[in-house]
């Protein structure tokens, strides 16, 4: 299949991403015009409407924007570092070490939880990729399918560890909602310091992603012929897992345990890109922004006045899209 040529696709995505974020900063309680949200962008706006965007609306949007390129760049690189097209960000325990983190920190905040949830969270999720990453590692090599297990037993770890106290605790169940808001998803930007600090880790993380991302071009004719090749295959395993993880962990600090994002955007631009990494991680990025933003938006109208977690629309999206790649690659699975 021919494929378009690589600079109008990038243009289009980020066509598409400013055009949903004017869309999703223009709903709300007080419903601003496109053009409007546009004056204002550009300094011209109406007083009322320039406080309401960019003190409420912008941040947030943009905080989404920020999930979804870390979620879908750290989901290109774990699908080609571990050759396998059903890796997501989460695959390797980042999120059961986030919320793990997420959980204490609501439980010995207190009101103070706003803001040690979301930095506890951010430690859980690198401590447990640190974790993983170890029990994986035998001598000087790190297996694959090893680090797979790791991942899903560190997981179901986490997951009874999260249950025992969220059912011991009487403040967690009396935050409940809290609780539950956070591990399915939902954006808690809500200043622009928050947005600068998230802004900077994912920006130096995408950097370092784009600039390793053509080694994983060599892994995926297999570790032996990547090393013949001149590759430094356990460098590289290093280097992918920790952005990856830094990506997910940034993510995660923003808005939870948002799912399937690095699963649907990698497979949906590589349709249109190709699987050359250094082509697909940028495209990646972009859609995933546009899917968040988009998911964002879709979570806050869909029951106005009432607001869902936006993991459980990223999850609608998400969930048909895993199962019909699961069916896809049955075979190779042997399912």
């Amino acid at each position: 299949m021919r494929r378009p040529p690589y600079g109008p696709v990038l243009a289009a995505l980020a066509l598409a991403l400013l055009v949903a974020i004017v869309l999703a900063v223009g709903v709300g309680a007080v419903a601003i015009p496109p053009d409007r949200v546009l004056a204002t962008l550009l300094g011209s706006g109406d007083p009322a409407e320039t406080a309401i965007i960019l003190s409420l609306r912008l941040p947030r949007v943009l905080g989404a924007a920020l999930v979804g390129a870390a979620l879908a760049a750290a989901g290109a690189l774990l699908q080609g570092l571990l050759r396998n097209p059903l890796a997501d960000p989460y695959v390797l325990g980042t999120s059961a070490g986030a919320s793990i983190g997420a959980v204490i920190g609501l439980l010995v905040a207190g009101a103070a939880g706003f803001f040690v949830v979301p930095g506890l969270a951010f430690v859980g999720a690198i401590l447990a990729i640190v974790i993983v990453w170890q029990l994986a590692r035998v001598g000087p090599e790190t297996s694959v399918v090893t680090l797979l297990l790791a991942g899903v037993v560190f997981s179901s770890f986490a997951g009874a560890i999260v249950t025992f106290f969220l059912v011991m605790s009487d403040r967690l169940q009396l935050r409940l909602a809290t609780v539950l808001g956070w591990l399915m998803g939902g954006i808690s930007i809500v200043t622009w310091g928050q947005l600068a600090v998230s802004a900077a880790l994912v920006a130096v993380a995408l950097g370092v992603a784009v600039a390793i991302a053509w080694r994983l071009d060599a892994l995926s004719l297999g570790e032996e012929a990547a090393a013949q090749l001149g590759v430094d295959v356990e460098a590289v395993k290093r280097s992918v897992v920790a952005v990856a993880a830094l990506l997910t962990a940034a993510a995660v600090s923003i808005a939870g345990l948002v799912a399937f994002v690095g699963l649907v955007a990698p497979h949906a631009t590589r349709l249109v890109v190709g699987p050359a990494h250094a082509r697909l991680v940028p495209a990646a990025a972009l859609a995933g922004a546009v899917f968040v933003v988009m998911a964002d938006l879709v979570a806050r109208v869909v029951l106005a006045p009432s607001e869902l977690p936006m993991g459980v629309i990223s999850g609608l999206v998400g969930g048909p899209f895993f199962f019909a790649l699961l069916w896809r690659h049955r075979a190779a699975y042997r399912l």
